[in-house]
C-alpha cells in the first residue's frame, strides 16, 4: 500500500440512462481483479432501483435501428446512497451530455457527494458530469478526445489537458475515452495498493496496460483542439 494508512474499500459506480458500457465494465473488471487481493465492496448507484439502460428509447443513441440494450440493476439510489462511500466511479456516454435532461440528477449527486469522498474517478466524457458539478474547478482534467471541443466548453474553470491518457489532480482521476478508463483505474490501483497488485490484475485480464499517462495518440487522431 503506497501513501495511505488505510486504503479505501467502499466503491460506488454512478449509473444513469445512456451510460457507456465499457466506461463501467472495464474499470469494474480491474476492481474485480483487485478484490482477489483485498476486501472491497462495489455498489451501483442509479436514479431509482429500476434497471438502468445503456440505450433508453428517449435518448438518441444511433440512427441504424440497432437493438442494443444492456441494463444494470442499482443497489442504491441518488437519494439513498451508501453512507460510507469512499471512491466514486463516474462513466460517460450519451446520457452524460448536458442536453440530456436526465444528466442533471447525476451532476447534483456528484456535487453533494464529492466532499465526502477519498477519490473521484471519471471515465471518458463522464468528466463533463463532474465538471458541471463544479468539483473540478481549478483542477487539471482530461476527457474523450473525439468530443473534446464540447467537453472543454462545459466548464472553462477547469484546466483542461488535451494530450493525456489520464490526469491526476489531488483526489480526482480523470481519463480519456472509453478504454482509457481501464488504464486510469489500474494506475489508481497502483497508486493506492502498489504496482505489483495492479500489474497482476492487468496480466490476469490479459490487458496490455498503458501505464504512461502522457501516451495519447487519440488527441491527434481526433484533432482535439488545444
Amino acid at each position: 500500500m503506497t501513501g495511505n494508512t488505510k486504503a479505501p474499500s467502499k466503491f460506488g459506480v454512478l449509473i444513469f440512462p445512456g451510460f457507456e458500457p465499457l466506461d463501467v465494465f472495464g474499470p469494474v473488471e480491474a476492481l474485480q481483479m483487485l478484490s482477489r487481493e483485498v476486501k472491497l465492496d462495489i455498489t451501483w448507484i442509479g436514479p431509482t432501483l429500476a434497471p438502468v439502460s445503456t440505450a433508453p428509447k428517449d435518448i438518441e443513441m444511433n440512427t441504424t435501428g440497432s437493438l442494443i440494450d444492456t441494463r444494470v440493476v442499482p443497489t442504491h439510489t441518488y437519494d439513498n446512497p451508501p453512507k460510507d462511500l469512499e471512491v466514486l466511479l463516474v462513466p460517460g456516454g450519451m446520457g452524460a451530455l448536458a442536453e440530456v435532461p436526465t444528466s442533471a440528477a447525476p451532476v447534483s449527486f456528484i456535487e453533494k457527494t464529492y466532499p465526502k469522498l477519498k477519490y473521484l474517478i471519471t471515465i471518458c466524457n463522464g468528466v463533463e458530469l463532474a465538471a458541471r458539478a463544479g468539483v473540478l474547478d481549478g483542477k487539471r482534467a482530461t476527457g474523450n478526445k473525439d468530443t473534446w471541443k464540447t467537453t472543454i466548453a462545459v466548464r472553462p474553470q477547469v484546466h483542461w489537458v488535451r494530450v493525456a491518457r489520464y490526469v491526476v489532480d489531488g483526489n480526482c482521476w480523470t481519463s480519456g475515452g472509453v478504454s482509457a478508463g481501464i488504464d486510469a483505474t489500474l494506475a489508481w490501483i497502483a497508486h493506492v495498493y502498489g504496482e505489483e497488485v495492479a500489474r497482476k490484475g492487468a496480466n490476469f485480464m490479459e490487458y496490455e496496460w498503458r501505464d504512461d499517462r502522457n501516451w495519447d495518440p487519440f488527441a491527434y487522431i481526433f484533432g482535439a483542439e488545444v
